[in-house]
């Protein structure tokens, strides 16, 4: 996490970003991200490697960035283990996590998850750690190689932890405080501590979501409507971000069945909601597995295949094809982000020195599985 001089935050104007305000790209555009080009850093943790759809984002002026985190390093290691106590403070609070192989622990404001793949969630601001992460043993060119999937399956879990990360701008210019260090974290309290601050940042209805893939809103659901081609029924799962983003952003995972294996948990008791899936002043599509077709307004087709985002203004581009055994995940970015401004690098500094000050409330939960809802302190 950043480290920078402390202030006082009863007298810096810190509740609220004071930067530019974002602007959405609202032009056609299409911006292509291929995973034979990615490149993977260690530019955070040293156990994790990221790789940035660097494309997409300055496309669409960096007002959005999705990245792949891939966990490379065991975690039983002095310098890999359990994560400080800290938070992530991009504008709107807007943090979205996507869990796509092996399996992590997450202590989210005091209360553990184990989350495998599938799993989504919204960390709006909220003070976290990771606890847990699963690791293969494989060298890192066959570790970064390995199938990714949002159905929790027996092989995909035992993978090293993988998961997409969204974050509304760069985290290199918003504050990401460490509210307890790893020094001062008391195995015996400190996990069950729920945090309260006033720096969220959220919009009205954000907060803190997670959605299990194998939860009765999480089931997909036919598409009905003929709009994608594909050998093998369409579905799709609707991950219920639009409401606890603050109505920010949207996400749907759009996918097929293997030949002759019904991988994918369903619901046929209702077709899915085309409109909804339709939303977006820029789309992010990301192909998690198979091959999906593309096509341009021009007309012009192209495919993308496992590992390939791309990004696109309204109406720049339509999903036309699936390939058998393929998972897509559809991001559409609402209006709402234009009403959104950025960190001063001041205020990013400020921020990050307080630490552990912006905090006003503090509560305990009997037990590390059980109380009220996570961001609760947040009202």
């Amino acid at each position: 996490m950043n480290v920078h001089a402390a202030g006082d935050i009863k007298f810096t104007g810190l509740t609220h970003p004071n930067g530019a305000r974002l602007r959405l790209n609202d032009q056609d555009f299409v911006a292509i991200d291929r995973d034979k080009n990615a490149n993977f850093e260690a530019t955070y943790r040293p156990q994790a490697l990221y790789n940035r759809a660097n494309e997409g984002f300055h496309a669409n002026n960096e007002t959005f960035l999705l990245h792949e985190v891939a966990t490379n390093l065991p975690i039983y290691r002095a310098d890999t283990g359990p994560t400080d106590f800290h938070l992530h403070l991009p504008p709107g609070g807007f943090q979205l996590v996507l869990v796509t192989s092996g399996a992590f622990t997450f202590d989210y404001d005091g209360r553990w998850y184990n989350v495998g793949p599938g799993a989504v969630m919204l960390q709006s601001a909220i003070v976290h750690r990771q606890l847990f992460y699963t690791w293969s043993g494989l060298s890192t060119e066959e570790n970064l190689k390995t199938p990714q999937t949002v159905v929790p399956d027996p092989i995909s879990m035992g993978y090293s932890g993988k998961f997409l990360e969204a974050f509304i701008t760069d985290p290199t210019t918003f504050p990401n405080p460490t509210i307890v260090g790893p020094d001062q974290i008391n195995e015996d309290e400190t996990p069950r501590v729920a945090w309260s601050h006033p720096l969220h940042d959220r919009p009205a209805d954000a907060g803190f979501w997670l959605q299990d893939p194998l939860a009765l809103d999480a089931l997909f659901k036919p598409l009905t409507d003929g709009s994608v081609r594909s050998a093998m029924p369409v579905y799709v799962r609707d991950i219920g971000i639009e409401i606890p983003s603050g109505h920010l952003v949207t996400g749907h995972i759009i996918a097929t069945d293997p030949r002759g294996h019904a991988l994918l948990p369903k619901s046929t008791s209702a077709a899915a909601d085309a409109t909804r899936f339709a939303k977006g002043e820029v789309v992010i599509y990301r192909v998690i597995r198979g091959m999906a077709e593309f096509k341009r307004k021009s007309g012009e087709s192209f495919e993308l295949s496992a590992g390939d985002v791309v990004t696109a203004g309204k109406g720049s581009i339509s999903l036309t094809g699936l390939g058998e055994n393929t998972q897509v995940l559809r991001l559409g970015l609402l209006k709402g982000m234009n009403e959104l401004r950025s960190w001063t690098a001041t205020q990013r500094d400020e921020i990050d020195g307080l630490a552990g000050q912006i905090i006003t409330q503090k509560d305990v939960r009997p037990l590390r599985t059980e109380g009220k809802p996570v961001g609760y302190l947040y009202g």
